[in-house]
């Protein structure tokens, strides 16, 4: 995840710079329930509105979140599925906020209803996200639900008049690409406090809608436009978020903006974006599905590390002796192709691993989806070694 607003206060109230971060537990992301009431292009886990069996019990789902709590992980993300399927959520959620759980939801909003976002707030979520994904039409063919716009922007307005942090989170591709500006101002004029940007990553549905992922062009636009925001708000003092996932090029292409627009500030920039280390599955970010299996993170679901009805949590993401985890958590890892001869590999560390695999069946090749030049990351076409350097090269590597 790159926090698009945390680097834009760095332009002007910089922080000390310090080591890569290792946070003393990973984020992590536990999808409750697979049971949704939508049917969305890309999800990632192949939801539906059926019950799927097998799931974890509420007492196991208690003794997960106390391991959770015991290993201080720095938040705790409520996912499905749709969680608000789930019966024991408001239990389950009341649990983890008594252990001093940062805890969040994550949900398509369509099922909240001005009792369920009373609910919702008397849980005191440290944050609800709600998935947006265009306007009206846009958004109900992606979620290939009529009337589900409405209902999720009902469900934002309501939780917002009632004091809960709320944020919109919306995946691009070349579909819905046209709307992208219009949900920002959107975003904008309902004073919606966090603005979350998901690249598409090609796990679940993902992976069968791949061709129509966002090209370059329309990405680096995109992000621009993130970051022009994220500027103006910065300075009118809205305190908006902005954030982006699944893609982490988005912290190079953040860095070529500020020695554009900055250059006085770049060399600091690029020591921050050091510190934050780039892609952090398997290390820093985690998820356990709906049966209890253990994840790099929510799109790997293809690969299982160990089950939380066998092992604790907490003891099977600290067996290094597990080689997927001990690669992924090698930095720089090691990356084959054009992100192996990047001159920004120590800043995104090779991005996704998923996308990688799903495009070459190679989880150590390039990121198929990298949106920038063979000139900007330093590599010659023909031969993927690395260019002459340059100043912005000179930057990342002291």
């Amino acid at each position: 995840m790159f926090r698009i607003s945390a680097f834009i206060a760095e332009l002007f109230e910089p922080t000390p710079v310090r080591e890569r971060r290792r946070l003393p537990g990973p984020v992590v992301i536990w999808n409750l329930i697979r049971r949704c009431n939508l049917l969305c292009a890309h999800c990632y886990s192949l939801s539906a509105d059926t019950d799927f069996r097998g799931e974890l019990t509420t007492e196991g789902a208690l003794a997960v979140i106390d391991d959770l709590a015991a290993m201080r992980v720095p938040a705790l993300i409520l996912s499905g599925g749709e969680p608000l399927l789930r019966p024991d959520l408001f239990l389950l959620a009341d649990y983890a906020k008594e252990k001093g759980l940062y805890t969040a939801l994550s949900t398509n909003g369509t099922l909240i209803d001005d009792a369920m976002a009373e609910q919702i707030a008397a849980t005191h979520f440290d944050y609800v996200g709600i998935s947006l994904d265009g306007l009206g039409e846009t958004h109900d063919r992606f979620r290939r639900k009529a009337g589900a716009f409405d209902a999720s922007q009902r469900a934002l307005l309501a939780l917002r008049d009632l004091g809960v942090k709320v944020g919109v989170r919306y995946t691009m591709t070349e579909d819905n690409a046209h709307d992208f500006v219009p949900l920002l101002d959107w975003v904008a004029e309902a004073e919606i406090p966090r603005f979350y940007f998901s690249h598409l990553n090609y796990a679940g549905r993902g992976k069968k809608n791949r061709g129509r992922d966002a090209v370059a062009q329309t990405t680096r636009r995109a992000l621009t436009t993130l970051f022009e925001r994220a500027l103006a708000d910065y300075r009118a003092g809205t305190g908006r978020e902005y954030t982006t996932g699944n893609h982490d090029a988005d912290g190079p292409f953040f860095l070529l903006w500020v020695q554009a627009n900055f250059p006085e500030r770049a060399e600091h920039i690029a020591a921050k974006l050091r510190q934050w280390g780039g892609n952090a599955s398997g290390e820093n970010i985690a998820n356990i599905d709906n049966l209890g299996n253990v994840h790099p993170d929510t799109m790997w679901w293809h690969v299982t590390l160990g089950n939380v009805r066998h092992r604790p949590f907490s003891a099977i993401w600290r067996d290094e002796t597990h080689p997927l985890l001990a690669a992924l958590r090698r930095y720089p890892r090691a990356i084959s192709g054009r992100c192996g001869a990047c001159r920004y590999l120590s800043l995104c560390n090779g991005s996704s691993r998923v996308r990688a695999e799903m495009a070459a069946g190679d989880l150590w090749s390039e990121d198929p989806a990298c949106y920038l030049s063979d000139e900007e990351v330093g590599v010659t076409p023909s031969s993927g070694g690395v260019a002459a350097q340059s100043k912005t090269a000179e930057l990342v590597t002291h």
